[in-house]
């Protein structure tokens, strides 16, 4: 294996937290990737990770060389950048979930616009399914499984549904201990049309269910975090969309032990294969910028209490 498919392979299992996930970021088998890792660890002559039943973490020496691989990847990527971003021209359109395309994916096309002047993009936002090829698009960033099987995917993370609630409102009301407490409690749901009046907990195996009575009803993610940072009851929403408001401490995840099963979030086209090299290039950035995110990493999926 090329050394420097090496260090992109530990850089992504550092990033994930486990090889299973790395190698689905990846595309490839897990067995290549423990080989890879594997090859690694031999020619350093060093443990580069430490191996538990759950996840992975870089040993000291591994965490230095991830330090170091991270940037020797990031410059040889600004050199293939620097060769090709005048040569590549034309338009590329994708589309993305609203929330998430504010957050993640617009800061990432502006980037992109600056590396290739020559590009035009045409970004669409928007929660509902929208088909690549009646759209006339040519990739999209997809939060949850597949509804066609004849589409490519590349998996760049992991979120799960959080129910949160501010510090006051915990104060004031306390937290429910189990699902059924929340019957006790004020509620913001989502009024979108795909949304349900009945929150489920838990996996299949396990699963348990609780018919809601929102007091409030909101068409719109932003607008529901503002309720639940005033104080104004318990919403439900996406761990990447609720992930700066649980660093900061302005919300606290409630019933955390009872989180339903994570879902992947995809980069999905056509064909990878046949890419065209402008849609190459804006795939490319985004499969390495999207795989970076700590919101959406499989490491702090488990860490966010």
């Amino acid at each position: 294996m090329d050394k420097l498919d090496e260090l992109t392979v530990f850089v992504a299992v550092v990033q994930q937290g486990s090889l299973a996930a790395a190698a689905r970021t990846l595309q490839r088998s897990p067995p290549a990737i423990t080989r890879a890792l594997s090859a690694l660890e031999s020619r350093f002559g060093v443990s580069l990770v430490e191996r538990t039943t759950r996840r992975l973490s870089p040993t000291p020496a591994g965490l230095a060389l991830f330090e170091r691989a991270k940037s020797v990847l990031d410059e040889y990527q600004q050199a293939l950048l620097n060769t090709t971003r005048h040569q590549l021209s034309g338009r590329v359109r994708l589309t993305a979930p609203v929330q998430f395309g504010r957050q993640h994916i617009a800061p990432l096309v502006l980037t992109f616009l600056d590396q290739f002047p020559d590009i035009q993009i045409d970004l669409v936002l928007s929660d509902r399914y929208q088909d690549l090829i009646e759209q006339g698009l040519d990739m999209a960033v997809r939060i949850g499984q597949l509804r066609d099987s004849s589409l490519v995917a590349t998996e760049v993370g992991q979120v799960h549904r959080v129910l949160v609630a501010s510090p006051d409102y915990l104060a004031r009301h306390g937290s429910p201990l189990t699902p059924a407490g929340l019957v006790d409690h004020h509620l913001i749901a989502s009024a979108a049309p795909s949304a349900q009046r009945e929150w489920r907990f838990g996996d299949e195996a396990r699963q348990e269910r609780v018919r809601i009575t929102p007091r409030l009803t909101v068409n719109e993610v932003e607008t529901q975090l503002i309720a639940a940072r005033a104080g104004k009851g318990i919403a439900r929403l996406l761990s990447y969309q609720t992930y700066d408001d649980l660093q900061r401490g302005t919300l606290r995840e409630v019933l955390a032990d009872c989180r339903p099963p994570s879902v992947p979030v995809q980069l999905v086209a056509q064909n990878v294969k046949y890419m065209p090299a402008r849609v190459r290039a804006l795939w490319d950035l985004a499969r390495s910028e999207l795989s970076a995110l700590e919101s959406v990493s499989a490491q702090s999926a488990r860490r966010i209490k």
